[in-house]
């Protein structure tokens, strides 16, 4: 569903979430609009009933649009996600409605700081870094505890589970690193890519987990990829094995991950995304052994704020001047 005037204004709901930048956040990307969109900016999508109401595009920064804010919305046309991922939209309401509902998928706009982010969390856990800068912040020379369990990235292989954007990006920071790339996802890249990419092989997820030292996450959350780490095939994983995730939190069953490191069947995590998010005082994950954890900051560098900012804004004035939009998810 699109429009054909060039010159149409449309009402555009701004929602952005109170734990990535709330209304201070959602006052910049407004204005980056130009003059087609009246933007009303608010912290959750049934914040504002009237706005709600006569919404034409909701422009959401990871806060939820249901399938009871969609039905409150008659004349919405599009629901535009600021960010790769989808899975806070109810897209089987959309569908049911009609509503077109959009990512930044292929604006390559969070990139580079994910996978900069998934390799802070790599080195952390290999070179112990948290632990050690504990233990001397109290006076602890910790080397002769540490160093049996510092080890390099150098010649271990890397498994990525999707190789898309942002996993390629990754792949291509392991070469540099002398890694090994191996990938899992619905379909081999092309020839060129796995080239590229050190050589990278496509295998099963199953064969993945059995044979990588690192194993990073950056599959979309559906349906099917929740839970896509679970307890058995946690248990396929090498103990001196890492897993990183900067994707979504549900991929991995949070209480099998806490299990696996509490019994020293798995080496270490380094997570940034959570189920829920904030997560509660209750995860154990946040008490679990060998674990780095940042709060989802892997996408939210001042770069790319303004790189996704500006992507998901093109997209919307895309709509309302009746020209293609991008990365249609539904």
């Amino acid at each position: 569903m699109t429009t054909t005037a060039t010159n149409t204004v449309k009402n555009v709901l701004a929602v952005v979430s109170p734990h990535v930048g709330g209304r201070a956040a959602g006052g910049a990307l407004a204005q980056v609009f130009p003059g087609q969109a009246r933007v009303t900016v608010v912290e959750s999508a049934d914040e504002d009933p009237t706005a709600l109401r006569e919404a034409h595009v909701i422009i959401t920064g990871l806060g939820p649009v249901t399938a009871e804010h969609i039905a409150a919305a008659p004349a919405l046309e599009l629901v535009q996600c600021a960010s790769h991922g989808f899975d806070y939209v109810d897209l089987d309401a959309a569908r049911e409605r009609g509503v077109l509902v959009c990512s930044i998928g292929s604006s390559g706009a969070e990139k580079q700081n994910v996978a900069e982010q998934t390799f802070a969390l790599m080195l952390a856990l290999a070179k112990q870094l948290i632990p050690a800068h504990t233990a001397l912040a109290e006076a602890d020379w910790a080397l002769p505890r540490l160093q049996h369990s510092l080890t390099e990235l150098s010649g271990k292989t890397l498994g990525v589970v999707g190789l898309g954007h942002i996993g390629q990006e990754v792949a291509r920071r392991a070469v540099a690193f002398d890694m090994n790339v191996v990938y899992a996802g619905p379909r081999p890249a092309a020839a060129e890519t796995e080239a590229a990419l050190g050589g990278a092989r496509h295998v099963e997820l199953e064969e993945l987990l059995r044979m990588s030292d690192y194993v990073t996450l950056h599959a979309p959350l559906t349906a099917g990829t929740r839970h896509l780490l679970d307890a058995e095939r946690l248990a396929l994983l090498k103990p001196t094995a890492f897993v990183i995730n900067t994707a979504r939190g549900a991929l991995i069953d949070q209480d099998a991950l806490a299990d696996a490191l509490e019994a020293g069947t798995l080496a270490g995590a380094g997570i940034d995304v959570f189920d829920p998010e904030p997560p509660t005082a209750d995860l154990r994950l946040l008490r679990a052994p060998n674990v780095v954890l940042s709060p989802h900051v892997a996408g939210v560098t001042r770069e790319t704020l303004v790189r996704i900012a500006l992507a998901a804004v093109q997209n919307v004035v895309n709509h309302i001047e009746g020209k293609p939009l991008q990365d249609i998810v539904s």
